[in-house]
């Protein structure tokens, strides 16, 4: 039976349609599959790469901030202190990366065929939840072998990972609809992700930053989630209201960034 015609035009206003972003999951899920199929095809090491990367900076991190500079780590060892940071981190940086680069690599269709195009920069952050599993089955191998168990507040680790996956797409939506129009973004992105490493407390703890300044450095939207994390499964110093302002920075920027990506909308088939 024919559904009718259905013009492949952008949604209008700045509302999410949640009924026609769920009608289309199964497209959802074929973009996170093909990101997924694509990235470790013919990969020798296959997810092993997903630990791989954390592990070096982690060694990095070790020398530099440790031996070097004698960081603290918030009373735990400092390479399960960064490993922990870096693994809710790397996440993050790599559904940026997918998410900006997610409506170009989709041009085809984007250009023929009908689908919310919300759903493209949203389906991004999913197949990075491959790797975080991978990660965190690493780190618990780590803490049994430095005699350490998980934090009885472990549980809310779910929670965490969605508020991870909330500030990916909060940025990414953004990186998305710029990305379209200024390609600049797609060679920039790499810079944006280390720079934005460094002002995020991964191979630092928060309680270095000056308390005058910390509610500042809190708007940083990765911020409550890196540390809330931590403390998580590490049972390190709760951060207190960081963690809302950082929350309540990434709900900012997710409703600002739909906004701008629906009215920006119209224009991408016209420009990509």
């Amino acid at each position: 039976m024919s559904r009718g015609w259905v013009e492949n035009r952008a949604s209008r206003g700045w509302r999410i349609d949640v009924r026609e972003l769920w009608a289309y999951r199964e497209l959802a899920g074929f973009f996170a599959l093909r990101d997924i199929s694509v990235r470790y095809k013919q990969a020798v090491f296959g997810v092993g790469w997903a630990v791989a990367q954390p592990l070096a900076a982690v060694a990095v991190f070790t020398l530099v901030f440790r031996n070097l500079a004698g960081m603290p780590s918030d009373g735990v060892p400092y390479p399960i202190f960064a490993f922990t940071g870096m693994v809710i981190w790397s996440y993050i940086a790599s559904s940026v990366t997918r998410s900006t680069q997610s409506l170009v690599n989709h041009a085809p269709l984007v250009t023929k065929i009908y689908f919310p195009r919300l759903l493209a920069p949203a389906a991004a952050v999913l197949p990075g939840m491959v790797d975080l599993a991978c990660s965190l089955l690493v780190l618990l191998v780590a803490l049994v072998l430095f005699g350490m168990v998980p934090a009885v507040t472990a549980w809310t680790l779910p929670l965490w990972i969605g508020c991870a996956a909330v500030v990916a797409l909060a940025v990414g939506v953004w990186l998305a609809a710029l990305n379209i129009r200024y390609r600049d973004v797609n060679q920039a992105i790499g810079l944006l992700v280390q720079l934005w490493l460094f002002v995020t407390p991964v191979a630092y703890p928060l309680s270095v930053v000056d308390a005058r300044w910390q509610t500042l450095y809190a708007l940083n939207p990765a911020v409550g989630v890196v540390e809330g994390f931590r403390w998580a499964l590490l049972g390190t110093p709760w951060p207190g209201e960081a963690v809302l302002i950082s929350v309540g920075s990434a709900a900012v920027l997710l409703t600002l960034g739909v906004v701008y990506f629906q009215s920006s909308e119209r224009q991408f088939a016209d420009i990509i």
